[in-house]
């Protein structure tokens, strides 16, 4: 049995040429959704996202006081911390020199004073660091009453130091003595503390610490 001879299968059957029309329509162009956008694969990414609720609050900002603040509390920190080194040494090498040539009352309660007041100054070393820190990455009055806090010691500390220094003998009758030299640097070193708790003061700074300044935003 034979099957019948296919006109398409006969090399010397002639056909007509045809234009070519391009791949058949499958499906209607894409229609836009809702929002002005589009699914993937027609225009992405898409030119507008849709948006569900109102936008996000702004974050207040950190007034540029605050940041101010903090920096010189750490170059108070630094300075403090170098300068409570060098009296832990003067007050060791004071003390051994007394010891050696017999010991005297006097030379020891000296030795003792430096030691606490070293001490105390390297725990406010330590505040002004903390203190500083804290402001910078978290806001609230704990944090802005900590700095506050450890700048007021270093003011406390600096009185101390010149009422200290203004006793030593011969400080009165020697103006431009060494005693006076060292107030003079004692007031040098108050100056970056004064600063800083006066920037921390201000009112844009209070409001911030306290969440009162709303209408700042960045």
């Amino acid at each position: 049995m034979t099957h019948p001879a296919s006109p398409w299968s006969d090399p010397a059957t002639e056909t007509e040429p045809v234009a070519y029309a391009g791949p058949p329509v499958s499906a209607p162009p894409p229609q836009p959704y809702p929002g002005g956008w589009a699914p993937p694969g027609y225009g992405w990414p898409p030119q507008q996202w849709p948006t569900y609720g109102p936008p996000a609050p702004a974050r207040p900002r950190r007034p540029g006081q605050v940041v101010a603040a903090a920096v010189l509390s750490f170059v108070q920190a630094a300075a403090v911390a170098l300068s409570s080194a060098y009296l832990l040494l003067l007050a060791s090498t004071f003390g051994f020199l007394a010891t050696e040539f017999g010991g005297d009352a006097q030379a020891d309660a000296l030795v003792t004073e430096a030691t606490v007041v070293t001490v105390v100054q390297l725990l406010s070393a330590v505040a002004l660091v903390v203190g500083g820190v804290l402001v910078l990455n978290r806001r609230g009055r704990g944090t802005w009453a900590t700095l506050v806090a450890a700048l007021g010691v270093q003011l406390a500390l600096s009185l101390y130091w010149v009422v200290r220094l203004s006793t030593l003998d011969g400080f009165s009758d020697d103006v431009v003595g060494p005693a006076a030299v060292l107030v003079v640097g004692v007031l040098f070193f108050t100056a970056a503390p004064a600063v800083a708790l006066g920037l921390l003061l201000v009112g844009p700074v209070r409001r911030w610490a306290a969440g009162t300044d709303e209408a700042v935003r960045r």
